[in-house]
């Protein structure tokens, strides 16, 4: 053998040799951590985490573009889309064992001119562990490390699973996340119905997402549609006639991309979010890392009823627009002086603007800006109508001005008994107004609805029954304090507890104020389980304090709690993407013993005045129910107005105002009764009408068997007999008018804001079953029912599981 023939054979075996030692530096994690087999049996695909109601209907997901999938199997994959990718991407896709060499050779010698030399399964491992590399010395060390775990996913995996699982993978234009995602964002449509022409287009936008976008350019996009229909012609998978006559066909969409913004409760959502990411601080994986709610697809169960979330939305969609009109009908609104003086908020709410921001970063001055907001110009704003919005010209300056003027709303609803939450509704529209106005964060003065807090500790500890004469004179603390501040509306009379609390009478309630302590009752409101620290002084009694209105449903859950009160909760368990469950809440370790089942049986009863003869007088008649609870509360000038209520099943709670305290309705409109009630009323009304809500207007509280005669001698509502002392400060409630004067009647329907998202085939309408006990481990994908194992090159070296 000539020298230069054995030099040539060294040198090749020890380039083999070479390549070979390479491969297993790679395989055994010398340039970088390598994946286990147990991690590509069960290849982790950024996910994103849906929010379930509590009977299984999906509200929404929490989710980062490169997080929000849809995992599809690959029976669930239409034919058009397999033959499409195989035919574009990887035609001998079949035939090898995750490296083509045929197909890496030709790349290699034609410089890529003729294609690239990955397959299809080194694009998947490409996409799930991996960003591409830009330097070219870790680009091929990137490369080897791509032939490896190619090769190991060959021997896990069905040639059907990678294919299911690539398309689940890989991006698609405007920044949409696999295939569901993307056949429903263009053409409303599920992965298995896409036709050829449709899925020719959406493989071909694989290769470039940017540059073959179909909505920003058509023309590339049908150029390299066309190109994928050729080679499916040239596979076989249709005719030439076939792939001509498509390839004359325009491109049509139906593309509606799907927004973080749809689904059931968005104020709700965005409150859980918050929820979740504590909880899962305290929660790590078997692995210990950390979960991360946007790419680990788990599954949020939560105790809220889609049905009734509908009509609390209904309810405020309903009363919200006559609440505007009463206050952009008032003079100061009309001529603007109720901006004076308000000017620097204004300004803030500029700078706080998208546009501001902007335009700052496209390098103009603070003065530059300022100038462009006063400048009319084309936009959308927001308007009571069906549709949420309308066209219209004005300056931004004076748009600002338009949507502060927006009264809001906060309603929730919930179960006085475990605590959880039925309905949340934190704004008027949340597309428009993030705000949300019912969490524990949002505190507003709370009016006379803390009076039957008061009442009920003066029932406790100091042993009052409806009956107790009450003094209604304005009262001394001592120190210049008076209570209330004048003495105007009080009568001067000695009345029984229950008309002092049915007619809401200031005067008697600061005497029992008086009688019970502000220090005591500060200690009481911390014993029921309000956290927020409310300073003792005695104007409290008539809510000179602010909590929020997700505080007040806790403190009034005692009256329906039967003593107990219970913290709303909202979350039932959180699953793992494989249904494990990692986090199950129980109400009972947030539930307390507050005050006794009797007290909590009175003032339930006591509370029926105001819904029979007070405050909201012919609210208990007008729905029906045989036994109900209320209370009314309306701050300063109007600024604030609220609602609490319940029946033995059900308690919810409306506040009213504006985010800004200076505008209000000064009108009688703007009372408790007369602005917050109706939206109760309204949803209240629903509920009753479906009787799958099991809310039955039938039912009445339960009476303790502990309660003695004397402490409830006499119904509360039968104690009402003198009308003429109604008139005070939440008195004023009576007399302006019917219901009728302040609930909506629009001609143009206003539906809520929710709407269901689109269904996904796999998941069950019912909730799924509790699997903490039983771990079942699967794959993500499945198994086809006849997978296809033709041998290539690497297959046959390392063989393949289960074969």
């Amino acid at each position: 053998m000539k020298q230069s023939v054995r030099f040539f054979w060294r040198l090749f075996f020890i380039g083999i040799g070479f390549f070979i030692a390479i491969l297993l530096m790679a395989n055994f994690g010398v340039f970088g951590k390598m994946p286990s087999i147990e991690e590509l049996e069960n290849p982790t695909i950024a996910q994103a985490s849906e929010i379930y109601a509590s009977e299984g209907t999906l509200m929404g997901k929490f989710y980062l573009p490169s997080g929000n999938r849809s995992i599809v199997k690959y029976k669930e994959i239409s034919p058009n889309v397999i033959n499409a990718l195989v035919a574009t991407e990887d035609k001998r896709f079949y035939e090898h064992s995750g490296i083509d060499i045929i197909g890496t050779l030709r790349a290699i010698s034609s410089g890529g001119t003729k294609g690239g030399g990955s397959t299809i399964t080194q694009q998947l491992a490409l996409a799930l562990f991996n960003e591409r590399a830009r330097n070219p010395v870790k680009r091929v060390i990137q490369k080897l490390k791509e032939w490896v775990i190619a090769v190991k996913l060959e021997r896990n995996f069905t040639k059907e699973e990678i294919l299911a699982l690539y398309l689940n993978a890989v991006p698609y234009p405007d920044n949409v996340f696999g295939i569901r995602n993307a056949s429903r964002t263009f053409f409303q449509k599920e992965p298995g119905q896409l036709n050829v022409d449709e899925a020719a287009l959406l493989v071909g936008t694989i290769n470039g997402p940017g540059v073959y976008n179909p909505r920003r350019n058509p023309k590339a996009s049908m150029d390299r549609r066309n190109l994928v229909l050729g080679r499916m012609a040239e596979n076989g998978d249709i005719s030439a006639a076939e792939a001509a006559n498509l390839q004359a066909k325009p491109i049509v969409l139906n593309y509606q991309k799907p927004s973080e913004d749809l689904g059931y409760a968005p104020y709700f959502r965005e409150v859980l979010r918050e929820e979740v990411k504590k909880i899962l601080k305290e929660i790590s994986k078997p692995d210990g890392s950390s979960y991360n709610i946007y790419n680990d697809g788990l599954k949020i169960y939560t105790t809220i009823n889609p049905v009734m979330q509908l009509y609390a939305e209904e309810a405020v969609a309903k009363q919200a627009p006559q609440l505007y009109r009463n206050v952009i009908r008032q003079g100061f609104v009309k001529n603007g002086s109720v901006w004076k003086s308000h000017e620097n908020i204004l300004k803030n709410a500029m700078k706080a603007s998208e546009r501001w921001r902007n335009l700052a970063e496209d390098g103009l001055s603070d003065k530059e800006i300022e100038a462009t907001f006063h400048e009319k110009t084309p936009m959308k704003v927001f308007a009571w109508n069906a549709e949420r919005s309308k066209d219209t010209v004005m300056t931004p300056y004076d748009s600002i001005k338009y949507h502060r003027l927006f009264t809001q709303a906060g309603f929730m609803a919930m179960d006085p008994l475990t605590g959880e939450v039925k309905a949340w509704v934190g704004g008027i529209d949340f597309k428009t107004f993030k705000y949300d106005h019912v969490n524990l964060n949002t505190k507003r003065q709370v009016g006379s609805t803390i009076k039957p807090l008061l009442y009920g500790e003066a029932v406790e500890e100091l042993n009052f029954t409806p009956e107790t004469p009450v003094q209604d004179i304005q009262q001394n603390f001592g120190g210049g304090r008076l209570v209330p501040a004048t003495g105007g509306s009080c009568t001067g009379r000695t009345m029984p507890m229950a008309n002092a609390l049915a007619w809401s009478r200031n005067c008697a309630t600061a005497y029992i104020m008086k009688q019970v302590g502000p220090g005591k009752f500060v200690d009481f409101l911390q014993r029921i389980g309000v956290p927020t620290k409310v300073a003792p002084h005695p104007s409290i009694a008539l809510g000179a304090c602010e909590l929020s209105l997700f505080e007040m449903m806790w403190a009034y859950s005692m009256f329906g709690g039967r003593g107990f009160s219970t913290k709303p909760y909202f979350i039932s368990r959180i699953e793992d993407r494989n249904g494990n469950v990692i986090k199950r809440l129980d109400y009972s370790v947030n539930r307390r013993e507050a005050i006794s089942e009797s007290t909590a049986y009175i003032m339930s009863r006591m509370m029926q005045g105001p819904v029979d003869k007070g405050t909201a007088a012919g609210l208990r008649g007008r729905l029906g129910a045989a036994e109900m609870a209320g209370k009314t509360g309306t701050t300063n000038d109007n600024s604030d107005a609220w609602f609490m209520g319940f029946v033995p099943q059900l308690l919810a709670g409306v506040w009213v105002g504006s985010d800004d305290r200076f505008i209000r309705n000064e009108g009688s409109g703007g009372f408790g009764g007369a602005a917050a009630r109706p939206i109760w009323e309204h949803f209240f009304k629903k509920v009753y009408a479906n009787e799958e809500m099991g809310i039955n207007k039938e039912d009445r509280f339960i009476e303790p068997p502990t309660l003695s005669n004397e402490a409830v001698s006499a119904d509360p509502s039968s104690l009402i007999l003198d009308e003429s002392i109604a008139p005070s400060a939440e008195g004023q409630d009576i007399g302006v008018g019917t219901e009728q004067d302040y609930m909506l009647n629009n001609e143009e329907y206003i539906g809520p804001e929710s709407a269901p998202l689109p269904e996904d085939p796999n998941k069950q309408k019912k909730p799924v079953k509790d699997t903490s006990k039983k771990v079942v481990k699967e794959k993500p994908i499945g198994t086809p029912e006849e997978p296809k194992k033709k041998k290539g090159f690497f297959r046959k070296i390392f063989g393949k599981k289960d074969d």
